[in-house]
């Protein structure tokens, strides 16, 4: 009977054993097809991956970076919209991403709006890289260069430097902050208001003013305030410092005339610093957004008062020209 000429062809085996040589293995291990990354978009840049440390040189992705990118990717499809929005009118958009680090979120962002999502279209934009560290600063700058991401530039300044220097524009659009440490996440917030943001993308990292302060002031809030229970104890003090430091912000925001949303960015086996912070400026106000302003404004002052907190005003404060009508 004659054979399919469509079946699979058989493996060389070893005339003695019988079972399949050393050359036949070598061969078929050298058939199969490279490791497809399904996370990966297509247009989406290997090199930049690669520069990131996200893929590996021979183009392969570990669990740990599978899940730094799908965080990444999960809080693009929350500033993606917010892109369009603001780039509707035709002007190109403006985003500053604040305590940029190695501007894994700046970079990965541009490289899914301009080369996937927009891949040959025309679009303005620009995102600007924040950061204090000058060494980090540099090495953006060179990759933005050598990856042809014209439309990037990374600025070796403070939160103070930031709000006044001629490298970045009056207003921003968008602001980020992805893992700021402690009290960076407060100042991408400060650069935000003082840049009239219409949009804040946060995910605060670990923080621990708030926590300093309650632990400084314990006792004496014992004795006057039974809410002081909840942080008592260290463990206490330190997780209660963290929840009510991100309640704080949100409020901060109210306060100055934003509409906040809070949600979780991915799965919490993904990662413990979970919390995103959406905060929007609506492009007009009205009686009723300006009465949610100012109660805000006094629920922050009440709370920062019922805590024990007072000398966190300055921190938490609300911008000039924002208290609304009266």
């Amino acid at each position: 009977m004659q054979k399919n000429s469509s079946s699979t062809p058989e493996k060389p085996t070893d005339k003695f054993t019988g079972k399949p040589s050393r050359k036949g293995l070598a061969a078929a291990h050298a058939e199969k097809p490279a490791q497809v990354i399904e996370e990966l978009r297509p247009g989406q840049s290997i090199e930049l991956l690669q520069e990131l440390h996200i893929l590996t040189r021979e183009g392969k992705l570990n669990q740990d970076t599978r899940r730094k990118l799908k965080q990444v990717y999960h809080l693009y499809q929350f500033i993606e919209p917010l892109l369009k929005e603001v780039s509707a009118d035709g002007h190109g958009f403006t985003l500053a991403d604040h305590g940029a680090g190695k501007s894994y979120l700046g970079f990965i962002l541009y490289d899914l709006f301009f080369n996937v999502a927009h891949q040959g279209e025309k679009v303005n934009g620009h995102v600007y890289g924040i950061e204090t560290r000058a060494e980090l600063v540099e090495k953006s700058r060179a990759l933005a260069l050598r990856l042809g991401f014209a439309n990037m530039s990374f600025l070796n300044l403070s939160v103070q430097q930031a709000t006044s220097a001629a490298d970045l524009p009056p207003h921003m659009d968008i602001v980020t902050a992805l893992h700021a440490c402690d009290t960076a996440t407060d100042d991408a917030i400060a650069f935000g208001l003082a840049k009239q943001a219409r949009h804040m993308v946060l995910v605060p990292c670990c923080q621990a003013e708030v926590a300093g302060v309650l632990r400084k002031t314990r006792a004496l809030n014992l004795n006057k305030n039974p809410l002081a229970e909840l942080w008592r104890h260290p463990l206490h003090t330190r997780e209660f410092g963290s929840q009510i430091t991100n309640v704080l912000r949100c409020l901060q925001l109210e306060a100055n005339g934003y509409q906040v949303t809070v949600t979780e960015l991915v799965g919490w086996e993904h990662s413990m610093k979970n919390e995103l912070i959406l905060a929007s400026r609506p492009a007009s106000s009205n009686a009723a957004h300006a009465a949610k302003t100012r109660a805000a404004q006094t629920r922050l002052q009440q709370v920062l008062a019922e805590l024990g907190l007072g000398e966190l005003t300055a921190r938490f404060a609300v911008a000039a020209g924002d208290a609304g009508p009266a």
